[in-house]
């Protein structure tokens, strides 16, 4: 590290020990949350994700009554997520060069907006599919400019002691909107219809546009200097020069397009696998979103213990095996459980490689490598969710995903380190950005 960056490090981390104020003590697991501006940025991105998840079951339901095609939800699905993979990288330069909290304030007011189109077309009954593409493709759009600015802020609200209890928490407010926002979705689509879910999502942009305009922000200083594609390239090389990044990179990128495009197609195995209806759909969502959120608790307790490589593979791995028996089980029940180990192990897997990622990076190329991180994690399953769908013409939607689940098994594979290789890495060590 330079002396330069040394120097702005030490007057960021100086600005945000001011602007988070007076701590008080917490328990060890939610320490983070002692910091006012981070409880408010927590809370407020908690009911805004419950209202997501709300959506995304209204809208997957949607699909299924309007074209009764598992091909369908796959286009639904890339149209959702595709724009991240063109977008997010431009959206890491931006958010190393821009005010984040106003840029986050732009971003989840157009959310806000396209949810109150929704809600509107489908309560007036007009809404087609090919219009809930273009909606998705609009949202998609918001959410590739939004998270590496939301992955920015984060370490702006916390001492960097807190980093790593931090992101874990974020990952739990997370992963429990996805328990009780698609049990409250499937409750709301049978007493009010879809079109009310898409309208409670637009209310709960209000939570977190509100808890941006009241949290202090610090001000920092920017690069302003180079040509945006002089800006993408210091984002890859610093990631792809660096010997344990680029791994963690590569099995984002692995898992989210052969494994997690299986979310898209839940819908499907709830009522034509298992028969089952708009709550039973909800109950299976909340398996996977309650194993999820128990990973980020574990990951948020043990947030200052030493992980390794192998360690986020083998997480991996059982992701993925969890994947395939899940698609041949006809059990409601033990469908319920493989969701919810499922759940579990991919957290264990993408929050660690999240938190590992954040310290490992300095301050002025976060949101660059975050991008990159994203774009693997959030860009990459709209093709794969397509490439399921278009293979589900040729074969049956349960031997699809087991099919491309087994791929990412074995590719995985060789990512794990040579013994000489597997070295512990923590999450609370401030070398690998020094080392830089």
């Amino acid at each position: 590290m330079t002396d330069a960056d040394a120097t702005d490090t030490a007057e960021i981390e100086a600005a945000v020990t001011t602007a988070v104020g007076t701590a008080f003590e917490l328990p060890r697991i939610a320490r983070a949350l002692r910091y006012p501006d981070f409880r408010l940025f927590w809370a407020g991105n908690f009911l805004s994700n419950i209202g997501t998840w709300m959506q995304n079951v209204a809208q997957g339901w949607l699909v299924l009554d309007l074209t009764n095609s598992p091909f369908w939800l796959g286009v639904v699905g890339f149209a959702s997520s595709f724009p991240i993979l063109l977008f997010a990288l431009i959206g890491g330069v931006i958010a190393d060069h821009v005010n984040v909290r106003k840029m986050l304030i732009v971003t989840q007011s157009a959310m806000m907006f396209v949810a109150f189109i929704m809600a509107a077309l489908a309560y007036r009954k007009i809404i087609t599919v090919r219009e809930i593409v273009l909606l998705a493709l609009a949202t998609g759009l918001a959410v590739s400019f939004n998270t590496p600015s939301y992955q920015a802020l984060v370490p702006q609200l916390v001492p960097r002691e807190d980093l790593s209890n931090a992101i874990a928490l974020n990952s739990a407010q997370f992963n429990m909107s996805r328990v009780l926002g698609p049990t409250l979705g499937g409750l709301a689509m049978a007493a009010f219809g879809v079109a009310g879910n898409f309208f409670l999502n637009g209310l709960s942009f209000l939570a977190v546009i509100l808890a941006l305009v009241r949290i202090r922000y610090p001000d920092r200083q920017v690069r302003t200097e180079g040509r945006l594609w002089d800006k993408l390239k210091q984002g890859f090389v610093h990631v792809f020069s660096h010997a344990e990044m680029a791994p963690l990179v590569v099995l984002t990128a692995i898992a989210s397009l052969l494994a997690i495009p299986y979310l898209i197609f839940i819908p499907y195995f709830a009522r034509e696998v298992l028969h089952t209806g708009e709550s039973g759909f909800g109950v299976l969502m909340a398996c996977s979103g309650a194993g999820a959120f128990f990973a980020a608790a574990t990951v948020a307790h043990l947030s200052g213990e030493r992980r390794s490589r192998t360690f986020v593979v083998r997480a991996g791995e059982a992701f993925f095996l969890a994947i395939v028996l899940f698609t041949f089980s006809r059990s409601f029940y033990l469908s319920c459980a493989l969701l919810m180990i499922a759940g579990y192990s991919m957290v264990m897997m993408v929050a660690t490689i999240n938190t590992l990622l954040q310290h490992m990076t300095e301050d002025h190329m976060r949101g660059r490598v975050m991008s990159i991180y994203s774009a693997a994690f959030l860009g990459l399953p709209p093709i794969g969710s397509l490439i399921a769908g278009l293979l589900t013409h040729l074969f049956t939607t349960p031997h699809v995903i087991a099919g491309m689940s087994v791929v990412a098994m074995v590719g995985s594979l060789f990512l794990l380190p040579k013994s000489n290789e597997s070295k512990n890495l923590t999450a609370d060590d401030a070398d690998f950005a020094d080392s830089r």
